[in-house]
């Protein structure tokens, strides 16, 4: 058998995965664009941790030499007393450490983590390094260098301070007597023809896996695991149970509210509209009416002052401003990239935002958290910033609190949900005509533009992240008007 630690990972979530990464690879989904930048952030992270141990020798990795990558290890720990990238092979199991520090007699190991915590999954990959290096080596213990979320930049990047280290070599040690039969019964896996494993929460926990849609072929949309409000467990033992479909949990689930509300109105085709609750919710809107969309980054790697890894940094909005006498004004920012966005960013959003009026959010706790957090940084724009949030409405609270509920939610009330529900023909509305489709994927793309040379690529990327976040709070703007005329008819 033949091993590396991610592949010993991979069976760990999932023996399938596995056989299926050693049998069947062209069935993996290919990496999209964010997964390519996590394991961009990680090399980073990884490369900035060094420093916090100087004057190591690094083992190049060479994908057609592992032998050579492993004797050159091997020469390297009766010299030196730093080591990068250290390989090492066990049994079959092939694992490069981080860093490897002499300490005394023997050897630390540590592992850097581009992450805000110590996580559960990264206490096994330690273990597997442990239990191959330990056959080679002595050790002494075990570490994780994560990124320290109490550090904020002011000046030159603090590497030390970058970084927390928690010490996991009790809860390493404790894992090496599961190892030995963890990698025996993936052998007999891995021998064998495809392992029929049934899917279930392993699915995406803790990563979503690679096979998940090979896995999930035959499995019907909408399904019992669309059911919201519904632990996941629950659902898998529903499903492989035999009830899969809406009409199965019908008949066969006790189902609360809401899951009622989802199945019958998907099965009968109807809409639920309660009138008397959005008239109700309607009556505290106050003209002109502010439709507010922020589009956030988080750098894992502070690059500006006032900045800690993983803050929430605001770089662009949306605002439509609309007026009682049915006037619809737009505004927007996008910071420049090479630049900190959040004092112009601040300075334009008091200018464009109606000095009274109801601002509506989509999941409003995000938009305030966000003017908090300026408020929070800028003392001299502290109390206009905080009397904003006063003034906000979600607008997700008719869907989510099911005074309308469409039966193409499927128990969302995402805006991308609802907007497909409420406007299916309308281009104009449609996500999927734009470049950039999700926040997700704009919050990928903006720490990255100031690396982009080519001048019109970048101003291409520049107008797709302007469309996507105008869309956000169009489809606000649209959403509130089919709200108002229900209400209407209750006046």
């Amino acid at each position: 058998m033949n091993l590396s630690k991610s592949q010993y990972m991979k069976g760990l979530q999932c023996p399938k995965a596995l056989w299926l990464f050693k049998n069947r690879k062209d069935l993996a989904a290919e990496p999209d664009q964010r997964r390519q930048n996590l394991f961009a952030t990680g090399h980073r992270v990884g490369d900035l941790a060094k420093q916090l141990f100087p004057g190591g020798a690094e083992v190049g990795y060479r994908q057609s030499d592992y032998q050579g990558m492993i004797d050159e290890t091997a020469q390297l720990t009766r010299r030196e007393n730093v080591i990068y990238e250290g390989s090492f092979s066990t049994n079959g199991v092939f694992v490069r450490a981080d860093i490897l520090v002499k300490n005394g007699d023997a050897w630390d190991i540590y592992e850097v983590k581009a992450t805000a915590s110590t996580k559960a999954v990264h206490k096994p990959d330690v273990a597997i390094q442990w239990y191959v290096i330990g056959q080679h080596l002595a050790l002494n213990k075990a570490c994780l260098l994560h990124l320290n979320t109490a550090y904020v930049r002011s000046g030159e990047l603090d590497v030390q301070s970058l970084f927390s280290v928690d010490e996991v070599t009790g809860a390493v040690q404790a894992e090496q007597a599961s190892i030995a039969d963890n990698l025996n019964d993936l052998e007999q896996f891995l021998a064998g023809a495809e392992p029929d494993i049934l899917i279930g929460t392993h699915c995406n926990n803790p990563y979503e896996c690679d096979f998940k849609a090979y896995c999930w072929r035959d499995v019907p949309y909408p399904s019992v695991l669309d059911l919201c409000r519904l632990n996941g467990d629950k659902k898998f033992e529903y499903y492989h149970r035999g009830i899969v479909t809406y009409e199965d949990a019908r008949n066969h689930i006790g189902l609360n509210a809401m899951q009622a509300l989802q199945v019958n109105t998907v099965l009968n085709r109807e809409l639920h509209i309660d009138t008397d609750a959005i008239a109700d919710y309607l009556r505290d809107v106050r003209y002109p009416i502010n439709f507010l969309d922020f589009e956030t980054f988080q750098d894992a790697i502070p690059r500006f002052d006032g900045q800690g890894p993983y803050k929430n940094i605001p770089f662009q909005y949306s605002l439509h401003v609309l007026h009682e006498n049915g006037e619809l004004e737009h505004k927007e920012f996008l910071a420049d990239e090479t630049e900190d966005p959040r004092h112009k960013l601040t300075q334009r959003l008091l200018d464009d935002v109606t000095e009274e009026g109801t601002i509506f959010a989509f999941h409003q706790s995000f938009e305030i958290g966000v003017i908090r957090s300026l408020a929070n940084h800028f003392d001299q724009y502290s109390a206009q910033l905080m009397a904003l949030t006063n003034r906000f409405m979600d607008l997700e609270i008719p869907f989510k609190n099911l005074m309308y509920y469409h039966p193409d939610f499927h128990g969302s009330f995402s805006i991308k949900s609802v907007l497909p529900a409420l406007f299916p023909n309308d281009p104009e509305l449609d996500y999927k005509n734009l470049d950039i489709q999700s926040g997700d994927v704009a919050m990928d793309i903006f720490p990255h533009l100031h690396e982009v040379d080519d001048p019109d690529e970048k101003e291409s990327i520049r107008k797709s992240l302007l469309a996507y976040c105008r869309l956000d709070t169009l489809a606000m703007v649209k959403i509130w008007g089919k709200l108002e005329g229900i209400g209407k008819t209750e006046k």
